[in-house]
């Protein structure tokens, strides 16, 4: 059959010339052959075949991630049939890629944060630590409680520098992606944490010169992002809070969510997270749309009370 000839023509081409690897080469083999089984002649296909085709996947239930990575395969492979000149046309030329769907973030409850933060400081505050553990449950604290304050990436905060300790400001400023400085609040408890975790660093002498809030005898110099998962999610087990559904990025999301839920704007929060583009800071308008539905059913002189 014609269209296997191309096929493994192609994928000879995506080896030998692009190095393509073995399992991006087998994704193009299933995705090459399952379009050919459902066209016919894949090679000779019209725009047509390609569009009932890519209509038959989304019906039988394909992420839109999915259909859009079938639809490349096909557009490499069309490309190279028109390249080697064995095509006059590229029939996907014209075809729109399916719309990825942007699924919500995960994130806590107010509730649920409160209690992590509360088990933390419990923790930080517990007279029968020994020296490790203390000073282990002191890190954590500062780090969840300056999480949730500044709504940091976890990459911007492992790496806070010292000196944001050392001020006692209510702001301060931190240098994020694409090395753009952006200005953050800092929460009372937040400094409260922080320097309480200063105290127990200033007794490490290995770490005297070290310019990191949060040293660690890593390449880096500061805590590694993986550890600070690694105990939040340990901390949470301990908060009875399911693992599962906690990261550092999950606390991030949290302080976005709280924010807008409280009456915070869009834009102040956009700038807050460090999001160069309002579209990034979008993900969250289903808690400005909750807001606003509860704006209306708790101060709208006609609004149902009961409901």
């Amino acid at each position: 059959m014609k269209s296997a000839v191309r096929i493994e023509a192609f994928l000879e081409m995506m080896s030998a010339e692009r190095g393509a690897a073995d399992n991006t080469l087998a994704s193009y083999r299933r995705d090459l052959e399952d379009a050919a089984e459902a066209v016919g002649d894949l090679a000779a296909a019209q725009t047509a075949d390609i569009r009932t085709y890519l209509g038959e996947i989304a019906a039988r239930g394909f992420a839109s991630s999915s259909q859009a990575r079938k639809l490349s395969a096909l557009r490499q492979f069309f490309k190279f049939l028109y390249m080697e000149g064995l095509r006059a046309d590229d029939p996907t030329g014209t075809l729109d890629s399916p719309r990825k769907e942007r699924s919500l973030p995960k994130t806590m409850s107010e509730a649920e944060t409160g209690r992590l933060i509360d088990r933390a400081a419990t923790e930080a505050g517990d007279p029968a630590l020994g020296d490790a553990a203390r000073l282990a449950a002191l890190r954590l604290h500062a780090l969840v409680e300056v999480l949730y304050a500044t709504g940091l990436r976890v990459s911007e905060l492992v790496s806070l520098p010292l000196s944001v300790a050392l001020r006692d400001e209510r702001f301060f400023i931190v240098r994020g992606k694409g090395d753009k400085e952006r200005m953050v609040p800092l929460s009372a408890k937040a400094r409260e944490a922080m320097r309480a975790w200063l105290g127990e660093r200033g007794t490490m002498p290995a770490y005297e010169d070290n310019p990191y809030l949060f040293p660690a005898a890593s390449e880096s110099g500061h805590l590694p992002r993986q550890i600070f998962a690694r105990d939040l999610k340990a901390l949470a087990a301990r908060a009875g809070i399911s693992a599962a559904k906690i990261s550092p990025h999950v606390l991030r999301h949290a302080f976005a969510s709280h924010l807008l839920h409280n009456g915070a704007d869009l834009r102040a929060v956009q700038q807050l997270l460090g999001h160069s583009d309002i579209s990034t800071t979008q993900i969250y308008t289903h808690v400005l749309e909750e807001r606003l539905v509860r704006l209306v059913n708790d101060h709208h002189p006609l609004a149902d009370k009961t409901s």
